[in-house]
């Protein structure tokens, strides 16, 4: 994950990609269930294995493994070793881009907002977008394993040390849900006794994944409407494409730029073909295009049980991951990849996932 977020060029990510799905289908096999647990294990890995063979894409079988073999991994321990081996990573990048070893600090090229030369900061990400994202995945962690016992202080120097990458890499989307994210977590913080408020729990609910699928079908529309070349009056078109213009027409690029149109609503399939090769930035959409209507609807339901385990052992922290990410792959699709190691919510959703199962939802 760290060699992909860097200018490193490595051709044996297939090779990377086959040991670590035989390791995480070991450690599966090593963890104790009982029959009731094995039989939808088996069912899981079955319906992906049908969607790896429909699509040609094996990144939800690798997912399902790697949730299954980490069920009973010790969690804290786990996360803080992805935070520190990724901080530690990406230091290393942005190192190497200062001392002029790899990669630029920064980039200057026309990012598609009507500035031809426009300057931000990359320190070896190769773009800006990616920098800023590695930075947010970092605070993410941080608010995961610190959050709730970290002083106002460090949660203050979080938000500067926030700011100061948003002021230099100028990723809009990102930095609108950075803020977010930050200003929920100070509110947390401040406000421990949030978590025993049941409302709260259903309204991260509506949001996600109902509101996020929704806004995904409404995007996949508006680009059938463009398909179809009409369905929209003037005014509303005119509308539209001005907040196309402020989000690089990543609505209308479902159109445009994907084969064959395939991220419009009228070519959405229940399981996605071979031919579902395209990228674009929206994520909610890539999983339905990508995947298919009933994989996406599963993973919406995984969510919900997420959702209902956060709730049952009062954890407003993972809500608030939960939330941020879900909010973000809305304009960015980040995580909707084959780069599974990029996730590190995984892990969390690993083990509450298991929590269902082992009788300890309520610890």
């Amino acid at each position: 994950m760290i060699l992909e977020k860097s200018e490193i060029s490595f051709g044996y990510e297939s090779y990377v990609f086959r040991v670590t799905f035989l390791l995480t289908l070991v450690a599966m096999a090593l963890v104790k269930r009982d029959k009731k647990e094995w039989l939808l294990v088996a069912i899981l890995l079955g319906f992906t294995f049908v969607c790896y063979e429909l699509s040609g894409k094996n990144d939800l079988l690798r997912v399902a493994v790697f949730l299954a073999a980490a069920r009973d991994i010790d969690l804290k321990k786990a996360m803080k070793y992805s935070f520190f081996v990724s901080l530690s990573g990406f230091c290393l990048i942005a190192l190497l881009s200062i001392m002029r070893i790899l990669g630029e600090v920064v980039r200057v090229a026309d990012y598609g907002r009507g500035i031809a030369d426009e300057t931000r900061l990359v320190l070896g990400f190769g773009h800006p977008n990616t920098l800023f994202g590695c930075v947010y995945v970092l605070v993410l962690m941080w608010l995961w394993i610190y959050g709730e016992k970290a002083s106002l202080l460090m949660h203050g120097v979080t938000i500067a040390i926030s700011f100061i990458f948003a002021a230099f890499t100028r990723s809009r989307t990102a930095i609108v849900v950075m803020a977010m994210t930050l200003v929920l977590a100070l509110v947390i913080r401040i406000f421990p006794k949030l978590k025993d408020v049941k409302a709260l729990y259903v309204l991260e609910g509506i949001v996600t994944p109902f509101t996020c699928i929704g806004l995904a079908v409404w995007a996949a529309y508006l680009s059938d409407i463009i398909y179809v070349g009409h369905g929209l009056s003037e005014p509303y078109w005119s509308l539209f494409w001005k907040v196309e213009e402020k989000i690089n027409y990543r609505v209308s690029n479902l159109y445009y730029e994907v084969p064959e149109h395939g991220g419009i609503l009228r070519n959405w399939h229940l399981f996605a073909g071979h031919n579902a090769e395209g990228y674009f930035d929206l994520g909610w959409n890539r999983l339905f295009y990508w995947y298919g209507i009933i994989p996406t609807a599963l993973i919406a339901v995984a969510i919900i049980l997420l959702i209902y385990v956060c709730y049952k052992k009062r954890d407003m922290w993972t809500m608030l991951i939960i939330l941020s990410l879900s909010v973000y792959t809305i304009i960015e699709a980040t995580y909707v990849t084959r780069y599974i190691g990029r996730c590190f919510f995984l892990l969390i959703a690993g083990v509450y996932l298991g929590y269902l199962f082992k009788g300890k939802i309520n610890e």
